[in-house]
């Protein structure tokens, strides 16, 4: 197995994963799947989730827990405590301990989440469990202790509505019948229960003339000694206590199969989305975990319906949890990441959501409250449609979705959504038919010293993007005078983008034109979203990649929205200097799209390693753009984020994607140096799933192929090659300033049939790359600018290090000959590049200029 640099810093027994256990078996894998666990001793610090459709459980991993029933908040800061007896000077003495002093391990699997808990005399294991489809949540603490002991579950009632809505008048008593506490309101219009069968006796908050407590708690039965099982369920209603009782008898009657239960929803996600086998551990692990805390976005409202909520956060003593409501432009970019691994299901279930609360006139929504229809939202609060970029990701994404899915049945439901979408995108237009960001709704950037402007790259080349996906809509729906015109309108708004947006300065795509519509000559981050659509000039992409992608914007954790050269620049600056994994994804996917696939590989790899670095699984929203830290309001647990490991890696570096109107199945890979193989099962092609196996050889790639209900489908093999590579028999190759590629079809109906690319000389670089310690600076070598000579034989790199550092590279395939600015030393592990910055006073990132020249 290869290392690629990701992995080599997080030990095996701080990572344990078995999802890649079999690479080739979709049976055994799926049976691995249910196995899924990531682990590392405790941070308390550290954010911690258990996640559901209707519940959650936000905090941290002291086990310092707040609970939600959606849109409920029912308490916060629920905490164990250990009433035991510890030796003091050879004797047993008794004590109370609070959990968190005593905190060991943590354990994360996609159906729970699991703090450990141990001193000399015991371990407590406390598993918080969400069912996928339930009203509450489930506690199981396992007790493994020498002396007698005792445990008290602490809570603080905390009975709102989420932001902003409001409850009034509640209260908390004790149902003995229940062995529970009761939550409502004074009318009764919610309520919650928190109770456990083994509770011998309780603790309630109370308010007297003497004294005060908010704090309410269950202790449990006595353990004498050995190993102990016991249980704590929370459930909700948005009804009364009755209904909230019955919702909690349901949830504890099934309390020792909970986990269970979650781990079979989530193996049959894994089995039924698109399934990798990669020669990367890290990049295997960030994809499977990354499937699911996507679709852990997924929220059930009891109000509002199903969709995909943004992220998040614990809420403290606010009704806020982080982005834990619906957001427009979250949920859509979103949308591309399950499409790609094959969940249609989810992707429709959040479209509709969209077009239900589209306004009239046909503005995407950009945030719902989940108590939206507990208070005036739409009416009374500013948010509802604040952006105007949701409007143009809503076609773009509905585009994405009819033809990777087949489902033309959606453009027919929705084509009034989708034509009220343009309409309006149409009314925002400026006199130079760019869709304007001022007196409409913002695109990207809310706030801060990069507004005010009048229209932005990224929103500009969004709208023109979004008129080629509805002449495709238009199309499958048989509107083909709509769709001739539409692609017209295209056609012109690409080029006015291309030509109104370059900055020959900066030979690269400017931010923003001002209020003046002078251009705003910063190249961003932003400018990158739009190359997934293709609508930028090839050399002007190439520009734009070439002036960001350097130590100025990168870090060893992503992409920074700006340089941090220039004046506006701040470390936690949220839309003028923080690290989001969300640019990182779109610049990631944006360099694949034109043909920069070591800068590809560079920031897809920075999001897969955020997957183990913070809190487990999960990807955070928004990162320091100086020091490895997240930023103090960063949303933990972000689920676009999470979605920006998926597109880049299967739409980017695996290059697939199917289009069910044209019968084809593409396959474009950017396979990384180094690389020999890789396999994808239960690809969706053409109606059917499509098994796929990639092997690089010596002189051929091999594409083998085999269907499962796929009929009248072109397989079109195009691998990306080094310029240096020879292709052989004759084969089609379009070639591009930093690789080239080699395209076969082949018919794929009901048999597995294979696709071929003869080659030689091809070659590759690997540039390891590692994330620092917590609160450390970049440090890793930065490989840009990728220029060839005409006769292919030699190529120049824009290298960057840290001064007095060296550095190594791996080179594959072909030979070199010279090397300038490195030095090349052969042996055992084959052809390696050493090269090395001088000192310097200042310190800091130097560049200089690496040539290599290649034989044959």
């Amino acid at each position: 197995m290869r290392n690629s640099g990701i992995a080599h810093r997080l030990p095996s027994h701080l990572i344990k994963t078995l999802v890649i256990a079999a690479l080739a078996c979709p049976q055994a894998r799926a049976q691995s799947a249910q196995k899924m666990e990531l682990t590392r001793p405790a941070r308390p610090w550290e954010f911690l989730d258990a996640v559901g459709q209707k519940a959650a459980f936000f905090g941290n991993e002291a086990g310092q827990m707040e609970g939600w029933v959606y849109p409920l908040k029912l308490f916060k800061d629920m905490q164990l405590r250990f009433h035991t007896q510890g030796q003091i000077n050879d004797n047993l003495a008794p004590r109370i301990l609070d959990a968190k002093d005593c905190v060991r391990q943590v354990f994360v699997r996609p159906e729970s989440a699991t703090v450990e808990f141990a001193t000399d005399t015991f371990t407590v294991r406390e598993t918080f469990i969400v069912p996928p489809t339930e009203p509450g949540m489930v506690i199981r603490i396992d007790t493994d202790t020498f002396a007698p002991m005792q445990l008290e579950v602490q809570f603080t009632r905390d009975f709102q509505l989420m932001w902003p809505a409001a409850i009034g008048a509640t209260f908390m008593e004790w149902d003995g019948r229940a062995n529970a506490f009761v939550l409502s309101h004074e009318a009764r219009k919610f309520a919650g229960v928190i109770g456990s069968p083994d509770t011998v006796a309780h603790q309630t908050e109370y308010f007297t003339n003497y004294g005060t407590s908010d704090l309410s708690s269950l202790l449990l039965k006595p353990i004498a000694k050995g190993h102990s099982t016991q249980y704590v369920y929370v459930a909700g209603a948005m009804t009364d206590p009755a209904d909230a009782l019955a919702n909690y008898a349901r949830i504890s009657g099934t309390g020792a199969t909970a986990e269970d239960a979650g781990r079979k929803y989530y193996a049959d996600y894994l089995a039924r989305t698109v399934q990798l086998q990669l020669p990367d551990e890290q990049l295997q692990t960030a994809y499977d975990w990354s499937r699911i805390s996507t679709v852990q976005g997924l929220v059930d409202n009891p109000f509002l319906g199903r969709g995909l909520i943004a992220g998040y956060r614990t809420s403290g003593g606010s009704g806020r949890p982080g982005f834990a409501w619906f957001f427009g432009r979250d949920s859509l970019w979103s949308d591309l990441a399950l499409d790609s691994i094959g969940d249609f299901q989810t992707t429709k279930t959040a479209l509709e959501f969209i077009a239900k609360f589209q306004r009239a006139d046909g503005k995407v929504e950009h945030e719902i409250s989940q108590s939206a229809t507990l208070v005036d939202w739409f009416k009374q609060f500013p948010y509802a449609y604040v952006s105007a970029d949701a409007t143009p990701l809503f076609i773009l994404s509905s585009e994405d979705y009819v033809t990777r899915s087949g489902d033309v049945g959606y453009v027919n439901a929705h084509w009034d959504n989708l034509w009220r979408a343009y309409q309006f995108l149409k009314s925002t237009y400026d006199p130079a038919g760019l869709p304007r960001n001022f007196g409409v709704g913002h695109g990207w950037i809310e706030g801060g010293p990069l507004v005010p402007i009048n229209t932005e790259l990224y929103q500009a080349a969004l709208g023109a993007a979004a008129l080629d996906s509805l002449s495709k809509l238009a199309k499958m729906a048989g509107k083909q005078d709509i769709a001739v015109q539409l692609q017209t309108e295209f056609a012109a708004h690409r080029q006015t983008v291309n030509n109104l947006f370059w900055s020959p300065q900066l030979n690269a795509f400017a931010f923003a034109l001002d209020r003046n519509d002078k251009r705003v000559d910063y190249p961003t981050a932003l400018g990158e979203a739009p190359m997934w659509w293709g609508v930028f000039d090839q050399q002007k992409a190439d520009g734009t990649i070439d002036a960001i992608h350097n130590s100025a914007a990168v870090t060893d954790w992503g992409m920074r929205p700006v340089s941090n050269k220039l004046p506006i620049y701040g470390p936690a600056g949220y839309h003028f200097g923080a690290v989001w994994p969300l640019f990182t994804g779109w610049a990631a996917q944006g360099e694949y799209r034109y043909h920069h696939p070591m800068s590809g590989w560079s920031n897809l790899r920075a999001n897969a390693q955020l997957t183990t670095a913070g809190p487990l699984g999960r990807v955070q929203e928004v990162m320091s753009g100086t020091y490895f830290e997240a930023v103090s309001t960063s949303s933990p647990h972000q689920i676009w984020s999470s979605a920006m490991v998926l597109s880049p890696l299967m739409r980017g570096l695996l290059g697939i994607s199917n289009s069910v109107p044209d019968n084809t199945l593409t396959v474009a890979p950017h396979t990384p140096a180094g690389w020999t193989t890789w396999s994808a099962n239960n690809v969706p092609a053409c109606g059917g799933t499509v098994d796929l196996k990639f092997e690089r050889m010596a002189t051929e790639l091999l594409l083998r192929a085999e269907p499962h209900g796929v009929q009248s489908c072109t397989l079109i093999f195009s691998p990306s090659l080094s310029v240096h590579a020879h292709v052989h028999g004759g084969v089609k190759t379009e070639v591009f300033a930093q690789d080239q590629h080699a395209t076969v079809s082949v018919p794929l109906d009901g048999k597995a049939v294979n696709a071929r690319v003869m080659v030689t000389g091809d070659f590759g670089l690997d540039a390891p790359g590692d994330l620092p310690t917590l609160g450390g600076q970049s440090k890793n070598l930065i490989v840009s600018r990728e220029q060839w000579s005409i006769d292919r034989h030699q190529v120049k790199f824009r290298v960057e290090g840290i001064a007095g550092m060296s550095y190594r590279l791996k080179a594959y395939g072909a030979k070199l000959g010279e090397v300038n600015g490195g030095k090349l030393m052969s042996g055992a592990e084959g052809q390696i590049i050493e090269v090395s910055f001088p000192a310097s006073a200042a310190g800091g990132y130097v560049a200089q200029e690496l040539t290599l020249t290649l034989g044959g």
